[in-house]
């Protein structure tokens, strides 16, 4: 049975944009391995529980049942989402990433607090909530430049720039509008327009790049324009890249790293990577890499 269940999984792929570049190669990769896929609209399904149980509806009908269910949640989807891979783990389902693993993952902060207790290297980092802390937060960094970012955001966006305090204030005001919280991080001047993102799989990095920014942005994102080339992890950052998923608790991981003077820093994790850039600059299956390990996982947990 789970050797039947090996070969030809039932695999369910959960996003809130279902058109990606990422979902479709994940569904390539899925078929080309006879797994059947089913994509699912995170906004188009209802959660209901009573004493008989709990259910995830679609269309007013439950969900049919599946062997595995793959999480496509970036850092800004929609909370809901969340509560959705909650309920379907809480009712038997075995989810690649747990719905704990994503809760934190979404939060900036909290990411480099875990991975700070658990010394993991990370650039020096203060969350602030009021305007009139933010020349002391600076100074505890060691003075300006600094970064100034969302607590919540992904592809650079709500990522700034700051050459003095009174930049930082005027940039954490404008923030603040749409969150209480900002974070504000040592500026790492020897990575200034790159860093390099290692895909993690399962405790192993199946694919490196460096992201490279165009022209004088100093956000590297792919998305953003960014050039990506190939990399050969040294030991050092590859160990570091394992060791913040696993503080995570993540199967799945782009770890993001600075290239500090004094070696990786681990400045953020995305439990809902993409595929596109690392793909293109690798050459490599990381999506088929990502689908096989999720079969090898789930036939794992079959048999626990």
């Amino acid at each position: 049975m789970l050797a039947n269940m090996a070969r030809s999984a039932k695999i369910s792929l959960l996003s809130f944009v279902l058109d990606s570049f990422s979902i479709r190669r994940l569904r390539q990769a899925a078929s080309i391995r006879d797994h059947s896929v089913k994509l699912l609209d995170a906004s188009q399904l209802h959660l209901h529980c009573d004493g008989d149980g709990l259910n995830v509806l679609l269309g007013g009908k439950p969900v049919p049942p599946m062997d595995i269910l793959i999480p496509r949640l970036g850092a800004i989807s929609p909370s809901p989402g969340i509560s959705v891979v909650r309920q379907f783990e809480e009712s038997g389902t075995f989810s690649l990433t747990a719905w704990r693993s994503l809760l934190v993952s979404r939060e900036k902060f909290a990411t480099t607090q875990l991975l700070a207790q658990h010394k993991v290297p990370v650039p020096a980092s203060a969350l602030v909530s009021r305007a009139s802390d933010v020349a002391s937060a600076i100074a505890l960094l060691g003075g300006p430049p600094v970064i100034v970012k969302l607590n919540r955001g992904t592809q650079g966006i709500g990522v700034m720039l700051a050459d003095s305090a009174k930049a930082a204030e005027a940039i954490f005001e404008t923030m603040q509008i749409n969150q209480k919280q900002v974070i504000i991080q040592r500026f790492v001047a020897e990575s200034r327009g790159r860093d390099i993102r290692a895909f993690v799989v399962g405790g192993k990095v199946v694919a490196a790049m460096r992201r490279i920014a165009r022209d004088e942005e100093f956000r590297s994102n792919f998305h953003r324009g960014g050039r990506v080339e190939p990399v050969k992890l040294e030991p050092s950052f590859e160990a570091v890249a394992v060791k913040a998923a696993e503080v995570l608790g993540l199967q799945v991981a782009g770890v993001d790293i600075l290239e500090g003077k004094d070696g990786p820093l681990v400045m953020e994790l995305n439990s809902s990577p993409g595929l596109e850039g690392i793909e293109s600059a690798t050459n490599k299956d990381v999506a088929g890499a990502l689908i096989e390990y999720s079969v090898k996982s789930f036939a794992a947990w079959s048999k626990s």
